[in-house]
């Protein structure tokens, strides 16, 4: 495996392999990986033959009061991960080469981004789409790997990519989850073992919003109630539990296809989940002992 921090060296590692007739597929992290990021990497290989991660903690998607200093980090435990499951290329460079001033231009998403974790974390998604727009000209793949867990997130990558006509194709693969069913982040590291069992309300409501449904149950006001009333649990503030279209757009009739979204505050880390109503939970690859 190639480590590299250098933009040009980046770059060139990836025209001389597809100047050797190699596509190449591209996983961009903030890093400490776990099974859900490798599962993003098995995924990239299936449709690519070389297999490039980025490993990043990018400020412009931080505010001003959210976690950056304590953003879990541990390279030597990144870089045994990403070798032992065949990438290619590990790509970490630091905040002065990709920043190497304050950029003045900078990837505004649209109103796509205003709701949900827009409204919780104001230029969150600008910052996000900003450093992506970079990562795929420095990198420059065939395709481009994200989680469904990041489901806004996903969203609006693909629509950049589909507005301003560069970059590569977007998969979105199915989000990893432990066999309780919380969806694997690297965030989970912060929760204490009380903070670990509340989080379960997230996956909890997920289910009882897709067994609202399946009950016969199409009012989106209904069925979000019901799913919010399962997110109460002790130290668990919930932010918000909303139903939208792969446009993220809400939905006036729920549907096989309508994506359920929710985030709650356990302790004092934010977390995310969402599930397609018609899949399930249940559908979604686990990590297995």
């Amino acid at each position: 495996m190639r480590e590299l921090s250098s933009l040009t060296e980046m770059r060139s590692w990836s025209r001389a392999e597809r100047s050797r007739r190699h596509t190449i597929g591209f996983v961009p992290t903030m890093g400490y990986l776990h099974e859900g990021h490798l599962r993003l990497v098995d995924r990239a290989r299936e449709l690519a033959e070389r297999v490039v991660v980025s490993i990043f903690v990018n400020p412009l998607q931080f505010g001003p009061h959210e976690d950056l200093a304590r953003y879990p980090r541990d390279l030597p435990r990144d870089r045994q991960l990403a070798e032992a499951r065949g990438v290619d290329c590990l790509f970490v460079p630091d905040t002065a080469a990709m920043y190497p001033a304050e950029p003045q231009v900078r990837v505004v998403p649209g109103p796509a981004a205003d709701a949900l974790e827009g409204t919780a974390r104001p230029g969150h998604f600008t910052g996000v789409l900003t450093v992506v727009a970079k990562l795929f000209h420095i990198v420059e793949p065939d395709v481009a790997v994200f989680g469904r867990k990041d489901f806004q997130q996903a969203m609006l990558v693909r629509r950049m990519v589909q507005d301003l006509d560069f970059g590569p194709p977007i998969d979105i693969a199915a989000t990893v989850r432990e066999l309780d069913g919380l969806a694997l982040s690297s965030r989970n590291t912060y929760l204490s073992a009380d903070e670990r069992r509340s989080a379960l309300v997230l996956p909890r409501a997920l289910r009882t919003l897709e067994q609202t449904w399946r009950g016969g149950e199409a009012d989106p006001t209904k069925v979000q109630r019901a799913g919010l009333e399962a997110m109460h649990a002790p130290g668990v503030i919930p932010e918000y539990c909303a139903l939208v279209d792969e446009n993220l757009q809400p939905v006036s009739r729920v549907t096989a296809h309508t994506v359920a979204v929710v985030a709650a505050r356990v302790g004092k880390t934010r977390l995310l989940d969402n599930v397609v109503l018609g899949e399930g939970i249940g559908a979604d690859p686990r990590v297995t002992p």
